[in-house]
Parts: structure tokens; sequence; C-alpha cells
């Protein structure tokens, strides 16, 4: 009689990287409190993290932003340039420079952001180490980090992947964009391939940890032509700027036009919900709006993107390829919610042109 031997599950390699010794003693704390992670390495710089990196590969990196020597960005940069793994960055969001480098560092390959947990005797301890071995977990299973550098810009074809779809005389009165995990990056590439006089307001929600989105918006006003703004409630949209839903609000618009935030429950387990502002935008503004759904993990937004498209308006799904992760895109397209499925740098071509088509119809209004 043979008998079969279980084979033990892999446990997920970690490095983690901080100038800190005590943040790092924390972090492999917290970290080895979950069965399934094992702490391999911890290393106090950036040069450090690029050596161990590329001599034992971990499957993931839990990276801190300001050190001495080499800090988090040119780490992650090198670490993507030379023996890509997943990256977290794990920054204490009290500190202006770090939340506004922490863009940077995504741009460079950076999957995800998440605050520095505090210590144990913090009553939002448990909570925030949960969050920490959660994201960890997760971003271990991304076998490619896609980055979208400016470069893949040049030479796009002028396409318009919207000549076949059926479309009313009308205007173009918002796009609405959705997005989470490896959002910040896509969402960079899409404004910054607009026009500084993009004729409609743009709307975002994006999923993100909380005290991050001001140095969201400070990094998309430095690099895109638009205007980015925190979205405030009442507040008149205009052509061109662009409004981030704050955190723990709901934002959708009214049919005046105006901004509106929300503390309705939490759709998908989530507040701001990308479901609530594109119902919002498909019930109030129907064939004249635009909806663009990107990489992220659920499914939030996906069947109001098939909602959107069921009133008029057209719709967009990130492709796989370009997603960190391809959840709730796919989730849409599987749906039959989307009218086309594209890459970043597609999705700022497509809207592109059909803002200079309407323009140039004369129908064009706001």
């Amino acid at each position: 009689m043979e008998l079969s031997v279980p084979i033990p599950e892999r446990k997920i390699n970690a490095l983690v990287v901080d100038d800190s010794e005590v943040a790092r003693q924390l972090l492999t704390h917290i970290l080895e409190g979950d069965p399934k992670i094992c702490v391999v390495g911890t290393a106090k710089d950036g040069q450090a993290a690029v050596d161990f990196v590329t001599e034992r590969r971990p499957d993931i990196v839990l990276m801190d932003i300001n050190m001495p020597g080499m800090d988090g960005f040119e780490a992650t940069r090198r670490i993507m340039e030379t023996s890509p793994v997943p990256i977290v960055i794990c920054s204490g969001v009290l500190n202006p420079n770090e939340v506004a480098t922490t863009f940077r560092v995504m741009e460079a390959g950076g999957l995800t952001c998440i605050e520095k947990p505090p210590g144990p005797e913090h009553p939002e301890y448990a909570e925030k180490a949960a969050t920490v071995r959660q994201m960890v977990r997760l971003m271990a299973e991304v076998k490619v980090v896609r980055r979208w550098p400016a470069s893949r810009m040049a030479g796009l074809a002028a396409a318009d992947p919207f000549t076949t779809e059926k479309r009313s005389k009308g205007s173009i009165r918002f796009v609405g964009i959705g997005a989470s995990t490896g959002g910040p990056p896509a969402l960079q590439t899409i404004l910054a391939g607009l026009p500084k006089d993009f004729p409609a307001p743009i709307l975002i929600v994006q999923h993100i940890a909380r005290g991050f989105l001001s140095g969201l918006a400070d990094w998309l006003n430095q690099t895109t032509p638009l205007q980015v703004h925190i979205g405030g409630h009442s507040m008149r949209p205009l052509p061109g700027h662009v409004y981030l839903a704050p955190d723990d609000f709901h934002m959708g618009v009214n049919t005046g036009g105006f901004i509106t935030l929300s503390t309705a429950a939490a759709e998908n387990g989530l507040r701001p919900a990308v479901s609530y502002m594109f119902r919002s935008l498909a019930e109030n503004c129907g064939a004249e709006a635009v909806g663009v759904l990107l990489t992220g993990m659920g499914r939030d937004g996906a069947v109001e993107l098939k909602q959107m498209r069921d009133t008029g308006a057209l719709t967009i799904a990130q492709d796989r390829e370009s997603s960190v992760v391809h959840g709730m895109p796919a989730e849409a397209i599987a749906r039959g919610g989307a009218v086309q499925i594209l890459p970043p740098e597609r999705i700022a071509v497509a809207l592109s042109n059909l803002v200079q088509r309407k323009t140039a119809s004369g129908d064009f209004s706001l």
C-alpha cells in the first residue's frame, strides 16, 4: 500500500526594504504572521535591494521611498530594467515628499502603494497589518509588471476605433474613468496623450490607499497637460479639467451637470466606487458620455459600464496585455460592456480623435 505524501504549499518569498531598522522588524513581523509568506531578506537602502533581487529573485518586494544613497524610485527603476519582480510601495502617507514621489515609483514599475502600518499599540494596527499581508499575497501573483512610458505614444496610428459604432447626433458632456490596482500609470498615459484644450470634463474614480490622493493629483498635474482637482460637491466641472473622487465619497453627476458627492453605502466593498459614477453617467448623460474601465482587481464598474453602453455611451475597457490586473476590465468585457478593448496609449488616441471629430462636425457642445 502506497501512502501519498502531501506536497507542502510553496510560500511567497518577500524582501522588505526600509532604512529604519524598527520598520524592517515591524514589517517582517507582520508578514510572517501569515503562514503563506516568508521574509527571505531585508535591505536598508536601494542598492542593497537591487543586489538582493539580482542574486535571490524574491517573489515580491515591499519598498520604502526615502532612503539614504539610492532611494526607492531609483531602486525600482533598476529592478524593473534588470530583474523585474512585483514591487509594492510601502510609504508613510504623512510625509508629503514620500506621497509625491510614490507616483514616480509607480511610473517606474511599482504595482501599488500601501500605507506604512503603525506599531502594535495603535488601535488600527490589526486592520493595517491585515491590509499589508493581503496586498503582498495578491501582488505576488502578478507575473508581469507593466509600464507605459511616454515614448510608446510615438508613431501611433490615428485610427478612430469608433467609426463603425452607430452614434446618434449629439455632444459628449463627460468622460468617466474607473481604475484600481495599476491605475495611476495608466491614467497618466491617457491624460498625457490628451490636448490641454480637451473640450469635456473627465471624472475619475481611482481606488487608492487613504492619504495618497493629493499626491496623485499633484503628480498628474505635473506630468499631464490637463488641470487635475479633487472633486467637490456641487462643483461645476470644466472642459479640459480632471476631477478625482475624494476619499470615502462616491462621486457622480446630476442632471444639471454638477458633481455630486455621496456617503451612501459602499458598492463592491468600495467607496468611492466606479459603479456609482458609471451608473450616474448612464442615468444623467446617456449617449453624451464616455466610460473607460482600467486595470484593477474585482468587478467594480463592470455591470455599470454595460449600463452605459446600453444607453448609447461609448465604452472602453483596458486590454489584458497592458493591465497589471485584468479583473475589472475582464468582467466588463465578459458582460458585453466594452465597445472597444485598448491599451492606455490607444485610449488616449481614441478620446482625442473622438473629440476632434465632434468639434469638426460642429455638433459638440457642453
